[in-house]
């Protein structure tokens, strides 16, 4: 292995890449998102000023999510993203190379897909990756007591999934993955416009809108928002209002989805698990943690106490980092590492 190398925690998301630079903390957080010319297959953009391109390119630049509901579905791009933040910091951090990786990925994932993430890693320039369960890193980036002999329950709504897990004594006892998640959201909304206002509108736009008017509940207040697109009668732009009312019925079917699924982990839980889950209350993080009342929403249906962990948005990498910096203290939840390579001189 190269000296002067450095080891990072990666959240490998559907919607966000964050990179956990060890003694650093998080110092990439950008859209897993890439633009390319089709014709030359040059790379022309990554991250935010991908994202930028949503939409908005001509037939022959693609502007790609490689990622979909958690799992690699372009391997070349996925590696390419990484490739290009780990160099930026490598030029920005004057070190050489990469020795070790945690990687965090969705509980369902197979052995084959799994693979694909350790080969992804690897082609980008880490010498050594390992994967780790997200619900797991997701715990002890928000500092769950795991080691304990009591239950916590974590519930990570990402954007393509929610990663549903009780832990107890370092493992997961009972887990569920739902590819119902932001991007779900998201997508209900661009379909809701389209259906109700005859109005075809874009995925920024309809993201916009959930983060703007969107709830999992009834508000004390109530939100509107213009929004403009392209009549799907006329063709010609057009403004409309939709209301948080609105909304809030386009997303309601894949709320309960994720309702249910936590209902079924809790179902299935050991009775003294799921007591000690009804006196410590649910945790929930991810970027749908963010959607207003979604919290409450949980806790009235399943009569359980819910909290949003505090900076939602980061527990997964901020986990993978702590893994990275005790190694050793947590190599027992990391699933199949990889031995090291054999050198041939």
């Amino acid at each position: 292995m190269p000296f002067f190398s450095r080891n990072i925690g990666v959240d490998l998301g559907t919607s966000n890449i964050l990179i956990y630079l060890d003694k650093r903390g998080i110092v990439i957080n950008e859209p897993s998102i890439v633009a390319f010319n089709t014709k030359t297959g040059k790379l022309l953009a990554v991250g935010e000023e991908a994202k930028k391109m949503l939409g908005r390119t001509p037939a022959h630049i693609q502007v790609i999510r490689p990622l979909v509901n958690g799992v690699i579905s372009d391997f070349e791009m996925s590696q390419e993203i990484l490739r290009h933040f780990l160099r930026k910091l490598a030029k920005q951090g004057s070190f050489m190379s990469y020795g070790k990786a945690i990687v965090g990925v969705p509980s369902n994932l197979t052995e084959v897909e799994r693979k694909s993430v350790e080969d992804a890693v690897m082609g980008a320039g880490v010498f050594q990756p390992y994967v780790i369960d997200e619900p797991l890193a997701a715990a002890i980036g928000a500092r769950l007591p795991i080691d304990e002999a009591i239950a916590s329950m974590i519930v990570d709504i990402g954007g393509g999934t929610t990663e549903i897990a009780i832990i107890s004594m370092a493992g997961t006892v009972t887990s569920k993955s739902l590819k119902v998640a932001g991007d779900k959201l998201t997508d209900d909304i661009l379909r809701f416009v389209r259906e109700e206002f005859k109005l075809a509108v874009g995925e920024a736009t309809a993201e916009e809108i959930k983060l703007a008017i969107g709830s999992a509940i009834p508000l004390d207040q109530k939100l509107e928002m213009n929004i403009r697109g392209r009549d799907m009668v006329s063709g010609l732009p057009k403004e409309i209002v939709i209301r948080d009312t609105q909304v809030r019925a386009a997303i309601a079917k894949s709320l309960r989805s994720i309702v249910e699924a936590i209902r079924e982990v809790l179902e299935i839980a050991p009775p003294e698990l799921a007591g000690d889950i009804l006196k410590r209350g649910i945790n929930i993080c991810g970027g749908g943690s963010l959607l207003r009342g979604i919290d409450q929403l949980i806790s009235k249906e399943l009569s359980v106490a819910t909290m949003v962990i505090e900076d939602p948005l980061t527990c997964v990498a901020r986990g993978t980092g702590v893994v990275i910096e005790n190694l050793t203290h947590y190599e027992n939840l990391l699933d199949n590492p990889l031995r090291p390579k054999e050198i041939k001189l």
